[in-house]
This record gives structure tokens, sequence and C-alpha cells, in this order.
């Protein structure tokens, strides 16, 4: 009898770990899904019945991309982690090899003078290959930190590391004209390699480095600017910058989509003025269904919409804590490491463009923004961290 007890309760503590589901997480993340179809509606409804006479245009194709993204995720959810290990390498050609293509007469798609997707023919959606080489390169480093080991910790193993996505990252920038991701996918990158090394002396000096070139960029912005009074040309990045730190000395130019954002989350107040109440939504705030779409909560639900927003992505990377802090091996943990990297410095760098602490550039919100191939490939990910937090042991009490 006392066998067949033991017997029961390993079976039962067996069937417990292999059922486990982070249901908290997946809740947070189809309550931003929800959320951002309302906003993304409110947000465009204007535009898009002057564009498409359909006010729910864009949220129409949101949605496509969002139950696209859902199957896919539950599919990675039920496939063990470590079967997506055997395909880190050609991950990594891919989206080395995904990333020229938008150059393609016929393939590539224009937006706003910049080639940065590529058609998917039958669905009317298009593929950012910046989103494809995210997801590629959270895999190939989780997979890089695992086969180094502790050689990781060592000067020769951490520049392996930090140069192994700089390819990718040259490709998004160079080709694709696309600054934002690429300052996301070297951000996970070095996130990445910062858990797995204990070392912070290395960071500190990059760190001291990165800072130097900023404060170096910004004075050279600032002295290209005052030339252009002399007739010389200014870089297109230089003017962004100079805009930055002041917007009213081009406000009907490049700080005007700066200042039409700061004035919708000014005027927002408290408590907002209330859903679907937004006027800069009426062709005042470009890209407002967007990278902008921060401003439009502040305007319509104000500073405890803005607050609510930040704080159920504080708790989504909380739950993403403790699924890596509890992760079976190191595989595990690097990747959901990787996920959380990446929704953190996408929303941290959204809100800051969009309330002017950083030059203005092109980075939507997670789950929030309208883009078809962020919200797939984000869907995706959060796939891959629910597979690790299926795999953890439950510990009987």
């Amino acid at each position: 009898m006392w066998m067949m007890a033991q017997a029961k309760t390993r079976r039962k503590r067996k069937e417990q770990s292999e059922y486990f589901f982070d249901y908290s997480l997946l809740f947070i993340v189809l309550f931003l899904l929800g959320f951002g179809l309302v906003m993304i509606y409110s947000a465009s409804s204007y535009e898009a019945f002057q564009s498409y006479e359909d006010t729910t245009y864009y949220m129409k194709k949101q949605l496509i991309a969002i139950v696209i993204g859902m199957v896919l995720m539950i599919i990675v959810a039920n496939i063990p982690y470590h079967f997506w290990e055997r395909f880190a390498l050609l991950g990594y050609v891919v989206a080395m090899a995904l990333v020229p293509l938008v150059k393609i007469p016929g393939l590539g798609v224009e937006s706003h003078g910049a080639y940065r997707w590529i058609k998917i023919p039958g669905i009317g959606l298009n593929l950012q290959p910046a989103e494809v080489a995210k997801l590629c390169l959270i895999l190939f480093l989780a997979v890089m930190v695992c086969k180094m080991g502790k050689s990781v910790r060592t000067m020769k193993g951490f520049a392996v590391m930090i140069l192994l996505p700089m390819p990718v990252v040259l490709e998004v920038y160079l080709i694709t004209k696309n600054l934002s991701s690429a300052i996301i996918i070297m951000g996970i990158s070095v996130l990445m390699v910062f858990v797995a090394s204990p070392d912070y002396k290395k960071f500190v000096i990059m760190g001291v480095l990165v800072l130097i070139g900023a404060v170096l960029i910004v004075f050279l912005a600032v002295s290209s600017t005052q030339n252009a009074a002399e007739g010389e040309e200014v870089n297109f990045r230089f003017g962004r910058i100079a805009t930055w730190l002041n917007p009213e000395s081009d406000a009907t130019g490049t700080g005007f989509q700066t200042l039409q954002g700061l004035y919708a989350i000014g005027s927002g107040g408290i408590w907002g003025k209330g859903l679907g109440q937004s006027m800069q939504k009426l062709n005042f705030l470009p890209e407002a269904q967007n990278d902008m779409i921060f401003s439009i909560i502040c305007e319509e639900l104000g500073l405890f919409g803005a607050v609510a927003v930040i704080i159920m992505f504080i708790m989504l990377l909380w739950r993403m804590m403790v699924i890596a802090n509890n992760a079976p091996d190191l595989f595990g943990a690097m990747l959901v490491v990787g996920v959380m990297g990446h929704i953190a410095i996408q929303a941290i760098l959204n809100i800051a463009v969009v309330t002017n602490s950083i030059p203005n550039t092109g980075i939507s919100l997670p789950f929030i923004s309208y883009g078809g191939s962020s919200v797939m490939f984000l869907l995706i990910e959060i796939g891959l961290v629910l597979s690790v937090a299926r795999r953890i042991q439950l510990k009987e009490l």
C-alpha cells in the first residue's frame, strides 16, 4: 500500500509539472492585445475613414495579425523549447538573408521613403525582416551562451558574443535605414551577454564609451545645425537630434510630430478626455495608431491610463523574470531573458520617444501599436516563454 501511495504521488507530481501553465503571463498578454485593438480603433478610425472609407480598417488588419500570432504562439508553447536549438544557426542565416529582400522590386514595400517590409501574397500582410531578426538573434545567442559556457566571461568570449549580432545589426541599419530596430537588436544582445557574464567591469566601460559617443554625436548635431545657417546641408539624423533639443525650432518640419504628441499628453491631464475623444488623432498627429499611440492613450485616458499601461508592462516583465529564475536550464533562462529584454527595451524606448526624452525614431509599443509583423513575432516569443514555463518542476508543499 505504501509503495502504491508513493507511486501515485510521483505520478501526480509528474502530471502537475507536465501541465503547468503560466496563466498570469497569458492574461497580461491578452489584456494588452485587447487594449491595443481598442486604442488602434480609437486612434485610427478618423484617418481610416478618410483613406479607406472604413473606420475599422486598421483594427481589422491588426486583428488578423493577432489571430495568426495567437495560433503560432499556441503551437510554439506546446513544442519543447529545446526543439528550436537545432535551428539556431539556420535562423541566423535566414535573418541575414531576408533583410536584403526589401530592395527587390515588386517584393519590397516602400513607406515614408524607406524599404522595410516584404509582401506576403494572399493574406494582405507585410513581413518586416527586422522583426524576424530579433527572434532569430534571441535563439542564436541563447544557444551560443550555452555552447561557450564559462568562456563567455573572458574578454575573448565577451568580444565574440558582442560581435556575433553586428552583421545583422549593420544590415538592418544600412539596408532598411531602421536605426530603432538596429538599436533594439543590439540592446537585446548586450542584455543577454550581461546576464550570462557576472563581470560587470566590461559593461561599465562599454556604458561609459557609449555615453561619450552619444555626447559627441549631440555636439556634432548642434554644430551641424549651426553651420546650416551658413548654407551647409544638415544630416537627417543630426537634424532629428537638434529637433529633440529644441522641437520648436522646426515646428512644421521634423519637430511637428514630437510637438503634437506632447500637446496630446499635456491635454489629457490626470483622467483624460475620455475614450475616443482625442483631438490630435484628427490628422494632427502623424502615425497616431503606430509609433505615437501612447500619446493618444495619455490624451484619452490621462495619466491614470498611462500609468496603468506601464504597470501592466512591469507585471509582464516580472512574470518573465520569475520564469527565467526557475527555468530548468541555462538555455531556457536565456531565451526568456532575450524576450524580456526585447519587450522592455522596445517599451522604454517608445515611451521615451513619445515624451521627447530621446530623439524621435520609429519604435512601436509592444502589443499595443499597429503593426502586423511586430505583434506576430512578439506572440511567437511569448510562446517560447510559455514553453519554458511549462517545463518548470512544481515543488510539493
